[in-house]
């Protein structure tokens, strides 16, 4: 499935022209589009983000308002834990997640076993 998953991944960022796009060695994609100014969270930060997640056809299945939504970064998705972390306070960018660093090959609350996540994320605080 991870092969499957980074050729997916690929694909998206090819058809719709993303560049600058960063691959960690555990297989997370990302592209930070805006710096931010404030520091970097840590896998025992809480963060509050704004953030819309979606598939690769574009269907969304989770996003949250905009004031954002906090999580601590130890319970959520293995792609969350990592992603953002590459995020400084004020960051913006785009997580690609394969499904190893998400909900694996089981269904999850709607989200098919095996899918490929793609979140829009704004990291608005540590807190």
């Amino acid at each position: 499935m991870k092969i499957e998953n980074d050729q997916e991944i690929l694909a998206y960022i090819d058809d719709n022209s993303i560049e600058n796009t960063m691959r960690t060695d555990s297989g997370l994609y990302y592209l930070i589009e805006e710096e931010g100014t404030g520091e970097f969270p840590t896998t025992e930060s809480e963060v509050n983000v704004v953030y819309k997640g979606y598939f690769t056809d574009g269907e969304i299945f989770d996003e949250s308002n905009s004031l954002g939504a906090i999580f601590p970064l130890n319970q959520v998705i293995a792609g969350w834990t990592e992603g953002l972390q590459l995020f400084k306070e004020g960051g913006k960018g785009k997580l690609f997640i394969p499904s190893h660093l998400g909900y694996g090959l089981f269904d999850y609350n709607g989200i098919p076993g095996g899918s490929v996540l793609i979140f829009d994320v704004e990291l608005l605080a540590i807190e």
